[in-house]
């Protein structure tokens, strides 16, 4: 009698995946691009952060929508090629393969200034090499950090978040005397206030919701899919924006509405810990953020590595060198390479700003695909036309293309730029898109 294929167990509940969802996305998300917005939108970064929160529900609920239709799949790029066209898969693929490329880059970035506030005296290409190495070395080693540990770092993470607000409090507590407008200046402050400005401020703020659409890749792990992975998605937006709209209020009411210095942008809240709580909670803060995004700089790499091998095995890359296995480590060894190298590179030409931008130039279109994808789907294609299939979708893509139009004018030419070489690419390979180009879906891991 042939024994039944193993198969991954559903053992995870609603309460499970949003700490899941928290984990991943960090509690501290908005810590490190503090100072881009602050500088970018006038003070007003908590303003950005809420309106990144409403595009982000939208797409959250189309997330967990299309999981339903999907449950072993979980990529946008998935939904596109599916739901609308293939060579709308692959492009919205492409788009994603700059966001995960650009991920450990600009973690090397803020790694290596955040460790110049401990030592200054190591000059800031030595620690970009430094990490670059230990990043690829790690991951061509198959070290992975275990669900207990990241546990673990969030719980500290939110220990010292709690630290920072009580440091605040006693601040404002007790050096301030200012009446109601002082309070309210981080959401709207008239001196500063710029529409342009603001939504500038709001295509990087996206940067702190990365991460929330990895919730599901889980639905074959769920109880009860269809429901929960819709439920934790929009809950886990919504957890990481109150937290982390408060955290920039807190930062906002001891900082102002300053800019802060050019060079000193990726250490903006470490700087304004220092003048809350002293050199003790600025060392904490600037420790705390190395290492998280330490954590965040390993397993991008080694997600971008597993992206490219992906689109490499089923020959959307060169499948030679993309598509190749290390016989050893069962690892993508050419990709985690590869990524290594750009990521060093990148960090001596692209500035931590100009980063994230590009990175939220690929993931908003991969946002504003799904969107997409669920309007096709949930609206276009069923019999009984809802009015909730139709706006959230189109509300969702919308806020995102409003988003994504206003990123810097660089990031702009630099993503067009990226986009039009994987299009023509494709172009080529396909005789014009006549053919499938790439197949999006990866087969589970061996047990």
């Amino acid at each position: 009698m042939a024994s039944e294929p193993v198969r991954l167990r559903r053992v995870l509940g609603l309460r499970d995946l949003i700490v899941i969802g928290i984990v991943i996305i960090q509690p501290i998300a908005p810590m490190g691009i503090f100072g881009v917005i602050n500088n970018n939108a006038g003070g007003h970064v908590v303003t950005t952060i809420l309106i990144a929160m409403v595009a982000m529900l939208f797409t959250a609920m189309s997330y967990g929508k299309m999981a339903r239709a999907y449950p072993s799949a979980g990529s946008a790029y998935t939904y596109v090629g599916q739901e609308i066209h293939p060579a709308l898969g692959y492009i919205t693929g492409w788009a994603m393969v700059m966001d995960y490329i650009l991920n450990p880059l600009i973690c090397t970035v803020i790694c290596s200034k955040l460790t110049q506030n401990i030592l200054p005296v190591i000059p800031y290409w030595a620690l970009a090499i430094g990490f670059v190495t230990v990043f690829t070395l790690l991951n061509l080693r198959a070290i992975k950090t275990s669900a207990r540990i990241n546990d673990v770092l969030a719980a500290g993470m939110t220990i010292v978040v709690l630290i920072f607000f009580a440091f605040v409090i006693r601040f404002v507590w007790g050096r301030h005397t200012y009446g109601a407008d002082f309070f309210i200046q981080p959401f709207y402050n008239p001196a500063t206030f710029n529409p342009r400005a603001i939504m500038h401020g709001t295509s990087i703020a996206v940067l702190t919701y990365i991460g929330f659409d990895a919730i599901s890749t889980f639905s074959e792990e769920v109880e009860n899919p269809r429901r929960n992975i819709m439920l934790a998605t929009v809950l886990v937006c919504v957890v990481t924006g109150v937290l982390s709209s408060l955290e920039v209020y807190a930062a906002q009411l001891v900082w102002g509405p300053h800019p802060f210095p050019e060079d000193k942008v990726e250490s903006a809240f470490p700087l304004v810990a220092r003048q809350a709580g002293g050199f003790l909670l600025f060392h904490l803060l600037n420790f705390i953020i190395l290492i998280a995004n330490i954590g965040s700089g390993m397993g991008a790499q080694l997600g971008a590595a597993r992206l490219l091998y992906g689109m490499g095995r089923s020959e959307g890359l060169p499948k030679k060198f993309f598509g190749a296995i290390d016989p050893k480590n069962h690892i993508p060894r050419n990709n985690v390479i590869f990524v290594g190298a750009i990521a060093l590179a990148g960090a001596f030409v692209i500035s931590y700003e100009r980063g994230a931008e590009l990175l939220n130039f690929g993931a908003l279109i991969a946002f504003m695909g799904v969107n997409a994808a669920a309007f096709v789907r949930y609206f276009l294609r069923t019999e009984k036309k809802q009015p909730l299939n139709l706006l959230s979708p189109l509300l969702g893509f919308i806020i995102c293309l409003l988003i994504w139009r206003n990123l810097g004018q660089n990031a702009m030419i630099l993503g067009g730029v990226w986009m039009a070489v994987g299009i023509a690419y494709g172009a080529v390979k396909t005789h014009g898109f006549k053919s499938d180009l790439v197949k999006f879906d990866v087969p589970l891991d061996d047990a």
